[in-house]
């Protein structure tokens, strides 16, 4: 909601809007004994404000440096190479797409984060070990160009189905899912739609009809995407792309008064569920600083400020939306899911039979 926003909709978004994205905030060498410096490890989108974080300063005595290693995939990948020297006490990012990845290979200690019965059932998919908390969750979606479908007098669509039609041939741009988790979601969503007996013959239609597939989402959403502020300024002629439900309160972040609507919308029923997760890193350096951060990514504080800082949704039932959010993002009630073991068994084959379909 990776990446979630991965995501949750990310760093590239933030920037564009000029929102100041965190690069890495303290001080002290965090393998020194007794280190203040607590190490978070992350994706490319994570983004939280300054005032929030001084705030764990205060609270705590820990500073907190973030190293972040790509995108969700490139940096679950690096963790898994470094586990027995891990970069930092606490991975931030990993979600359930790619979950077991980071399980099979031991990289968490299990740790029960304080505030985690404000965590509804369903997002919390290692409750029985905890070696992972779920700290935030969004749902990847086809968005779309309101301008594009008011011009061309057409009605944007709303379901994978809609997506195959003629009308909407050569509109839509997805990111590679053997590359991103983004594109990965948006497969597995299709899968969880027509099954292991129709997905397939799924993408080979949406492939004849002019499917765009690029690297990833920043390229996808910032260079292709004809409706977002930055896709506008790259002259993209996508109106369709592989996002988020809460890409669009980015697209009137700042303005002033707000619009009656959004510049893009939402086809609500392409949507598949992301969930990031934080853990303690097996080997961290820094344990107690990594436990005290953990509860804090779980906090109101951090909570709140999540949803206009990387576009995801709380996942402390207790955390505020702002009006933003809630205002120009699409709320989805019934997204597409797949069991985490079944993403498990199956993720590398479903992805190598993908990109033989739309790749080759």
């Amino acid at each position: 909601m990776n990446t979630t926003f991965r995501r949750a909709v990310g760093a590239a978004v933030v920037a564009a809007l000029g929102v100041p994205v965190l690069a890495a905030c303290g001080g002290s060498d965090d393998s020194a004994s007794g280190s203040k410096t607590v190490t978070l490890v992350s994706h490319d989108s994570f983004a939280a404000s300054d005032a929030v974080l001084k705030e764990f300063t205060q609270a705590t005595g820990y500073k907190v440096k973030v190293l972040k290693s790509g995108d969700a995939g490139t940096a679950v990948n690096q963790a898994v190479l470094s586990k027995n020297h891990p970069q930092g006490d606490v991975f931030f990012g990993v979600d359930n797409t790619l979950l077991s990845r980071a399980l099979d290979n031991d990289l968490f200690t299990p740790y029960e984060a304080k505030g985690l019965d404000r965590v509804p059932k369903g997002l919390q998919a290692d409750a029985a070990e905890h070696r992972v908390t779920p700290i935030d969750f969004g749902d990847i979606c086809v968005n779309y160009d309101r301008a594009y479908f008011a011009d061309h007098k057409l009605s944007p669509p709303a379901s994978f189905d809609d997506l195959i039609k003629p009308e909407y041939k050569n509109l839509l741009v997805t990111e590679n899912a053997a590359t991103s988790s983004p594109g990965l979601a948006f497969q597995l969503g299709t899968i969880a739609k027509y099954g292991d007996a129709g997905w397939q013959d799924y993408w080979k239609k949406l492939k004849a009809n002019g499917v765009e597939v690029v690297d990833g989402w920043e390229q996808a959403y910032n260079d292709r995407f004809s409706g977002s502020a930055a896709g506008k300024k790259a002259k993209g002629d996508k109106p369709l792309v592989v996002s988020y439900a809460s890409s669009p309160p980015a697209e009137v972040l700042g303005a002033k008064p707000l619009p009656k609507e959004g510049p893009t919308g939402v086809a609500t029923g392409t949507c598949f569920r992301q969930t990031e997760f934080a853990g303690l890193l097996k080997g961290a350096k820094n344990t107690k600083g990594g436990q005290a951060l953990i509860d804090f990514l779980l906090g109101k504080k951090f909570q709140e400020d999540m949803p206009l800082q990387m576009f995801v949704n709380p996942a402390n039932q207790d955390a505020a939306l702002p009006e933003e959010f809630t205002r120009f993002g699409a709320r989805i009630t019934d997204p597409a899911t797949l069991a985490p073991e079944k993403i498990a068994k199956n993720r590398d084959q479903w992805v190598k039979a993908w990109s033989s379909i739309v790749l080759k």
